[in-house]
């Protein structure tokens, strides 16, 4: 499996899942769409920690900086 994202590509899904994290801790999102946005936090967090997006690779997009 090779690394389809890029540094900032990984940083904002981070930073989108811990916004979404505190709105569930806090308590500003509940319910249904709680659950929804904190299985889509898991995902970024999981995708951002191997740097590889399954769904970037049918859709041939590369956010990595290619080596010379």
């Amino acid at each position: 499996m090779q690394k389809n994202m890029g540094n900032l590509d990984r940083g904002i899904r981070i930073a989108a899942a811990l916004v979404i994290a505190a709105l569930i801790a806090t308590g500003a999102l509940s319910g249904v769409l709680a659950v929804i946005l904190g299985v889509i936090a898991v995902a970024f967090l999981l995708t951002s920690l191997i740097g590889f997006c399954p769904l970037y690779a049918p859709l041939g997009i590369n956010t990595c900086q290619r080596k010379n």
